[in-house]
């Protein structure tokens, strides 16, 4: 069972994008957040990637990757 999956990335991103019909192809809920439209989403984010500016970000229970390449 996946916990709670939080994405951080940009609308306009094809690998945020494909993260997200990745995660719900499988049932997985995920929170998706804007950053480009949040700053303090950003700073966020920041914290989680060690200051990667890299989209998107996938925080998964205790697991943070930075990028998607698919399964």
């Amino acid at each position: 069972m996946v916990g709670r999956v939080i994405i951080f990335g940009k609308d306009d991103c094809p690998y945020t994008t494909s993260a997200r019909d990745d995660y719900a192809g499988r049932g997985v809920s995920v929170e998706y957040i804007n950053v480009k439209k949040d700053l303090q989403a950003m700073e966020r984010m920041l914290e989680f990637s060690a200051g990667r500016r890299e989209v998107p970000v996938i925080v998964e229970g205790g697991k943070v990757t930075v990028g998607f390449g698919g399964t």
